[in-house]
């Protein structure tokens, strides 16, 4: 019998800065009260009805644009629900819809309290909420708390001078051998996207921190008054009846107090790592992941999950984008039994593996549920920052390559996140010229070396016309030619598609006991061709997964793998023109071919 592995999921003047504290201080009282059966009381859910999620990515700018400026809005968001629900999707991520310079596209925030014009307004916020309430659909916010816009009320009165009320509310500091006519050096060697990551204030002769571009200033979460801020913010969402919040950059909410510079990363040779742009790469022990940021969350962890809202009761969702290095750093991002953190902090050790090994997927697999204790795993493989699956990809079975990822992603145990397009099989489209490209911060700055994210944020193909059916004017970023075959309306029909095939994964995934809350075995584990595991739960039957991540035809022989008396299995899902095993012994697969069977 081959080793099998188990897994086990146990101012400015005086009326800037008083119109700046009565932001800060909001009261939550003042939020108008939603229309009726707005919210996500969905009974028949739970509490714990995030555990065995299907989350969906909407990127609001690029799913769907229904007054022909060529940007999608909250509106269009609404007319897409009915899909969103026939795919089987528990809840949608919005990327941030805050009013923004669009630097970053958001993630500049310049008024944490409202919509951005481009995407509409509170009150279509208001009808999306109750939209999607109809329709069992919940909504996740995106909150970025490490940084503002530099155009945000806040930073502009830090900026005035040094003993503005909201000077402490972003990190300042002097630098070295500044003169009188002279601005000296940076704090320390701290940079980020290719430069420094402090940047010289003329007017106040300081330096300001920004973790990522200029335009984005980090806050200074020492200072009590930024917290409460973000409280009463996330209560203002909250009221209006949001299931919870993604967390952005959140292991850069606190810097190292002594500012120390950091030291060079080396790889295992002892030699200094370079990024893509050959600038030489810092580790990460001043300003990433402190003990402090831990402590935050979990304190927002008890508010968010406390909040006094009987007109939207259940359990609300705290998901972390946590991009650790080691499945030991994610388990922290729990947090503990008397201070929990993130329910769903992101695993992206799996999904950013990109390349088809199975070794390694089969190691990962089986950290994501054996190394984070009884909690849930989030599995990640693309989103608004990554080039999508299709990086996978070898131009010949690109799409039998993205149906076996969408097995390992939705047939492994936990929750799911997904990214918008990911079920037609969209490609990743980047620009070939610089004066085409929208991401200033990611692509503009740094061309060639590096393109930006333009080629993961092209719209939603919807049909097959000119615009693919996202709208009736010029979109703001151009429809890929893959448009004309690549779409949901030339996929819904087809019961060989991609589309069809994520359908009926997510229908598993909600229906079968063993997917939906068993835990995994891995299964024949010598064999570097095909992954393989079960899914067990006590008074369910055991269902056996195979997927060939090879372009060659394999055949693998489970019967003594899941036990000598289960040698019959029946038929749950397979790839076209797969067959039909009449037992364990002889599964076979085409190439990049999938096989879902349960043992009666």
């Amino acid at each position: 019998m081959r080793k099998r592995v188990s897994l086990t999921r146990s101012a400015a003047t005086g009326t800037l800065v008083l119109a700046l504290c009565l932001f800060a201080t909001i009261s939550l009282a003042q939020v108008p009260k939603p229309a009726a059966n707005v919210g996500q009381g969905n009974s028949a859910s739970g509490r714990d009805w995030w555990k065995n999620a299907v989350i969906y990515e909407v990127y609001p700018r690029s799913f769907q644009d229904t007054n022909g400026d060529g940007i999608g809005d909250l509106n269009g968001i609404i007319s897409r629900l009915d899909y969103l629900q026939s795919l089987g999707v528990d809840a949608i991520w919005l990327t941030p819809i805050y009013p923004s310079p669009n630097y970053d596209f958001g993630y500049d925030v310049s008024d944490y309290l409202n919509v951005n014009p481009e995407y509409g307004t509170l009150a279509d916020f208001d009808r999306l909420m109750s939209e999607a309430n109809k329709r069992h659909i919940r909504v996740i916010m995106d909150m970025v708390m490490n940084h503002t816009s530099s155009e945000h009320p806040w930073f502009i009165a830090s900026r005035t001078s040094r003993d503005n009320p909201y000077r402490n509310w972003y990190v300042w500091r002097d630098g070295k051998g500044v003169t009188a006519t002279d601005k000296g050096r940076p704090p320390n060697n701290w940079g980020g996207f290719g430069r420094s990551a402090w940047e010289w204030d003329e007017k106040t002769r300081q330096y300001f921190y920004h973790r990522y571009s200029v335009q984005q200033p980090d806050l200074n979460w020492n200072n009590p008054a930024v917290k409460q801020a973000f409280k009463n913010i996330l209560g203002f969402w909250l009221k209006r009846g949001v299931a919870g919040y993604r967390f952005d950059a959140i292991g850069d909410l606190f810097e190292d107090p002594s500012f120390q510079d950091e030291a060079l990363a080396k790889d295992k040779d002892g030699k200094p790592i370079v990024d893509a742009r050959g600038n030489p790469v810092l580790e990460r022990t001043k300003r990433f992941d402190l003990p402090a940021s831990h402590a935050v969350m979990g304190e927002i962890h008890a508010y968010v999950h406390g909040f006094d809202n009987a007109a939207f009761p259940g359990s609300r969702l705290l998901i972390g984008e946590t991009l650790t290095r080691s499945v030991d750093e994610l388990a922290k991002w729990y947090g503990t039994p008397t201070q929990p953190e993130f329910d769903l902090p992101m695993n992206t050790q799996v999904g950013f593996i990109n390349k088809l090994d199975v070794s390694t997927f089969r190691k990962r697999l089986l950290d994501a549920e054996s190394a984070i204790g009884n909690h849930v795993p989030l599995l990640v493989f693309d989103n608004h920052d990554r080039p999508r699956l299709d990086r996978y990809g070898d131009g010949v079975h690109d799409v039998a390559i993205q149906r076996a990822l969408a097995t390992v992603l939705f047939a492994s145990g936990g929750a799911t996140l997904m990214y918008y397009g990911d079920e037609i099989g969209m490609k990743t489209t980047p620009p070939t010229r610089r004066e085409d490209v929208k991401d200033r911060m990611g692509g503009v700055a740094n061309w060639p070396a590096i393109r930006g994210r333009d080629g993961e944020r092209t719209p939603m193909q919807w049909d097959s016309s000119s615009n693919a059916g996202f709208t009736t004017g010029s979109p703001w970023l151009p429809v890929p030619p893959s448009a004309s075959e690549i779409n949901v309306k030339t996929e819904e029909h087809d019961p060989d598609s991609l589309l069809a095939w994520y359908r009926s994964l997510i229908k598993l995934k909600k229906s079968n006991p063993a997917l939906a809350l068993g835990s995994s075995v891995m299964l024949d584990t010598s064999n570097n061709n095909v992954l393989s595991w079960s899914r067990q739960t006590p008074g369910a039957q055991t269902v056996v997964v195979s997927v060939n991540f090879t372009s060659a035809p394999q055949t693998v022989n489970l019967r003594d793998e899941v036990g000598p008396r289960a040698g019959s299995v029946r038929t749950l899902l397979k790839s076209p023109g797969g067959s039909d095993p009449a037992s364990l012994d002889r599964i076979e697969l085409g190439p990049f071919g999938v096989f879902i069977g349960e043992i009666p």
